[in-house]
């Protein structure tokens, strides 16, 4: 028995182990620098394109669910960055957590109300760079019927063919904060975070 227990030890040790040392390696051909990458018209990848919201619940712990489903497009001019745009469109509809429950309340008149307000768009309206492959983005955010200005700090990720499906692809993160009392979403405020953090993990396929 001893010799077992050892046994499934080491092996969940190894496991483990390998896990942790597992590298990441990006496809051939990504650049980094992304006035390398190709200028014009991008849609929205929809399979590789995430929004996390994460708010305070209770006092207790930071909740964290997504946004999926995405569509929209990026105008990119690599060579003046300031001159490109951005829309993205959300199905609130597809507001995601780990509890069933909550993510068909999330859907009710209480929260997103997504029979009245079944997207949520952000539209870019300016472009500042902060760095070679940084910038500040503000724009509108419409959700809940209501549309108010918000900042958002931009990183570029990597540009290049995908190897799976060819297509030629630009990666973005963007992270910022709102109030969702500021949109009309104010159940259970203050108990749960009026203030919600987001991450828009954003990928785009040029257009041929």
């Amino acid at each position: 028995m001893q010799n077992r227990t050892h046994l499934i030890f080491s092996t969940l040790a190894m496991l483990i182990g390998m896990t942790l040392n597992v590298s990441f390696a990006t496809a051939e051909g990504v650049t980094k620098d992304i006035k390398s990458a190709k200028a014009g018209t991008y849609k929205v990848d929809p399979h590789h394109t995430q929004i996390v919201f994460t708010l305070n619940h209770l006092g207790f712990t930071n909740f964290t669910g997504t946004f999926s489903e995405a569509s929209g497009s990026l105008e990119l001019d690599p060579k003046n960055i300031t001159n490109s745009k951005l829309q993205i469109i959300i199905p609130t509809s597809s507001a995601l957590t780990h509890v069933s429950k909550l993510n068909e309340e999330l859907k009710s008149a209480d929260w997103f109300d997504s029979a009245k307000f079944p997207e949520a768009t952000f539209t870019v309206t300016k472009i500042t760079p902060t760095g070679n492959n940084t910038a500040n983005l503000i724009g509108e955010l419409t959700l809940h019927g209501t549309t108010k200005s918000i900042n958002l700090k931009a990183h570029f990720l990597g540009a290049g063919v995908n190897p799976i499906n060819k297509a030629y692809t630009v990666g973005f993160e963007a992270t910022g904060a709102i109030k969702r009392s500021d949109f009309g979403v104010n159940k259970y405020v203050p108990l749960v975070g009026d203030d919600v953090n987001l991450t828009i993990a954003g990928a785009f396929e040029l257009e041929e």
